[in-house]
């Protein structure tokens, strides 16, 4: 078993040459999954190469928590946020409001937050203008008289501290079947009225587009949700050219202008980048070079991405899955401990899978999303693996033990002579099943930047653009059927071709 994990520790160690290789005058620069906080991570990105400093955007890292799990770790050095939401859902319950109460907070864990950059991107609650009209709705009060209003919410949304339950309170709504919905998915519902009713923020660009009205908060529930850039202290010592750039975009950036670049990306199709890289030369004159995007070249990185996902992911979980499979079918005492493990990391959400294992990975790899995403890969590769070897080995019948034995042939010959060829077919559909599991999950990767097919698909479903999502699930699709046709043809190369006859009926 010594000889296992080391050789899975050297599978992984492939992890930490990619951290290892970044220039520490690196700008590493996070965002959220959705427009407005990446066009405000390319701003940063600009403005980091203007200081002569590398740059590297990790886009979409999922929600607030993720980001801000990302940025106390490390693995990111600046991102935007919003004063509301490190108030209301990062220091909720600690009575943190405030410029000066924020910037202490932020203080005491060494982290530093530029002056609002101009312009307050509140929640509000939203409806279509013609239905709204129509069942003459203005208010959030308002739709206490109407129950049966069909209501969704963001994720986040639901769980925050600002959000649905204390909003719901503060208003005494009565509705009851409220639900959870991806934000990007949320517009979709609402414009062909599978829903009426969700949460906006207040720069969206498909406000104006759908024709959605924005409820009065006759309340005031909501607080101000000023945009900054939180960032690392360590930079005022390592990158102070970059910090006092940053602090340049320090009220320039209203309302409208937020609205209009948001539109650039959401509505023209415009990149990010470039819709970022406009306004600084037209409100700085920063000038910023931006490579037009090659859909080509995009799939290449995302699939040689994605196969370093499976490829490490897999080889781990055969060296150590394998031997732990043996282990179980020549050891009753520990076949349903070790069984039952593995299966209960199966039972583990992916998504939350990937969450959970952004501190404790940490530890081991100063890096975000790769790391992450092979070592859930890794651990979603064991049931499969671990089971087929036990199954298949328990298989082998006692008569052909008895005959090994009968001829003198000691425990590790009978193993490699007998037992896993004869097993080797039932071995391989584990593997293969683990394979073609993995190239599917490895697009979650995308939720925590690890690149890969899931990158595109999440940017799709952000843009709400069924083009980019197909630039990465088509591939992830044709790459599992390889992944199927490869392993038929090591099934020829590495079963007996006695175990590969089917019987004569």
């Amino acid at each position: 078993m010594r000889l296992q994990i080391t050789l899975v520790l050297l599978a992984f160690s492939a992890l930490g040459s990619r951290s290892l290789a970044e220039d520490p005058t690196t700008i590493r620069v996070g965002s959220k999954s959705f427009s407005e906080s990446v066009i405000l991570a390319e701003m940063a990105s600009h403005v980091a190469r203007d200081a002569g400093l590398g740059a590297i955007h990790v886009p979409g890292l999922g929600g607030t928590r993720v980001l801000w799990e990302a940025l106390l770790a490390g693995h990111v050095d600046v991102y935007a946020e919003y004063t509301g939401t490190m108030s209301e859902e990062i220091f909720a319950g600690e009575g943190v409001y405030g410029e000066s109460a924020l910037r202490a907070k932020l203080g005491e864990l060494g982290l530093g937050m530029t002056g609002s950059l101009g312009f307050n991107n509140t929640y509000a609650i939203g409806m279509k203008e013609e239905v709204a009209e129509r069942l003459e709705i203005r208010t959030i009060s308002d739709l206490r008289d109407h129950p049966d209003l069909t209501v969704r919410f963001s994720n986040e949304f639901m769980h925050r501290s600002d959000g649905w339950i204390a909003l719901a309170a503060r208003y005494q709504l009565p509705h009851e079947d409220v639900r959870g919905l991806e934000h990007a998915l949320a517009y979709e519902a609402i414009d062909n009225g599978a829903i009426q009713v969700t949460d906006l923020y207040a720069t969206d660009a498909k406000i104006l587009k759908l024709g959605l009205r924005k409820l009065t908060d006759d309340l005031a529930h909501f607080p101000k949700y000023d945009a900054v850039f939180v960032y690392r202290s360590v930079l005022a010592q390592s990158s102070p050219s970059f910090l006092s750039r940053l602090r340049s975009l320090v009220g320039t950036i209203d309302e409208a202008g937020m609205t209009a670049m948001n539109a650039r990306v959401e509505l023209e199709g415009v990149s990010e980048s470039l819709a970022s890289a406009g306004f600084l030369q037209a409100t700085l004159g920063i000038q910023s070079v931006v490579r037009e995007r090659n859909v080509f070249d995009d799939v290449v990185r995302y699939t040689v991405e994605h196969l370093e996902m499976v490829g490490v992911s897999l080889l781990a979980a055969l060296l150590f899955a394998i031997p732990l499979g043996i282990l179980s079918a020549h050891s009753d005492r520990l076949a349903q401990p070790i069984l039952g493990c593995v299966g209960i990391i199966q039972t583990i959400p992916a998504i939350a899978l990937l969450v959970l294992l952004i501190r404790p990975v940490s530890y081991f790899w100063d890096e975000l999303g790769f790391p992450q995403a092979v070592v859930a890969l890794f651990l979603y590769s064991l049931l499969p693996i671990v089971r087929n070897t036990y199954a298949g080995l328990q298989e082998v019948t006692p008569a052909l033990r008895e005959s090994a034995m009968a001829l003198g042939l000691g425990p590790m010959t009978r193993l490699w002579r007998i037992e896993l060829p004869l097993a080797s077919r039932t071995i391989l559909a584990g593997v293969k099943t683990a394979a073609v599991i993995n190239v599917g999950f490895a697009t979650l990767g995308g939720f925590i930047g690890a690149g890969g097919y899931g990158e595109p698909i999440f940017a799709g479903i952000r843009l709400n653009d069924y083009t980019v999502i197909l630039q990465g699930a088509l591939p992830a699709a044709a790459l599992a059927l390889l992944v199927q046709g490869l392993f038929e043809i090591v099934e020829r190369l590495v079963v007996p071709r006695g175990l590969r006859l089917k019987p004569v009926s």
